[in-house]
């Protein structure tokens, strides 16, 4: 079977992905040993609990159009589908290495470029005319995780 997915069912998912990434790092702040480790791990996580806020702000802002469900779909078959994409594609029971915090940056890193990966996927679902165009601030989000998880990274000796 095949979805077509408007710009809310994506900014739906892109909540999702955002909860369980705040979770991730979280629980990755757990495992790491040091403050400034634990702090920053705090940070990624806050920053996935404002990434999520600025999603569901963007949702909140499309048109009726973008919104319309582009699928007869009474039993809400397409957004379970979504939800069970970001629970298990994106942040899932990812093994957190907590040996060092280089291990712990490089889960983190690999969990962001799943995200991306996924987003391009998704983007690809959605059609032009239903906000495709949206999804692009959601994949730059996450670009920005990944360079900033990249410098902390070269910066360990």
């Amino acid at each position: 079977m095949s979805y077509d997915f408007n710009a809310d069912d994506v900014f739906a998912i892109a909540e999702q992905i955002e909860i369980n990434g705040a979770k991730f790092y979280r629980d990755a702040a757990e495992s790491a040993s040091g403050s400034a480790a634990k702090t920053l791990l705090l940070r990624l996580a806050d920053m996935e609990d404002k990434h999520e806020k600025t999603f569901k702000s963007l949702r909140a802002g499309l048109s009726e159009k973008q919104k319309e469900s582009l699928l007869f779909d009474p039993e809400d078959e397409a957004a379970q589908y979504l939800r069970a994409l970001a629970d298990t594609r994106v942040f899932f029971e990812k093994k957190i290495d907590n040996s060092s915090l280089k291990e712990i940056y490089k889960s983190a890193i690999e969990a962001e470029k799943d995200s991306i990966v996924f987003y391009l996927g998704i983007k690809d679902a959605v059609p032009a005319k239903y906000g495709k165009d949206k999804i692009e601030a959601i994949i730059k989000e996450e670009m920005g995780h990944i360079r900033m998880l990249s410098g902390e990274l070269v910066s360990i000796k």
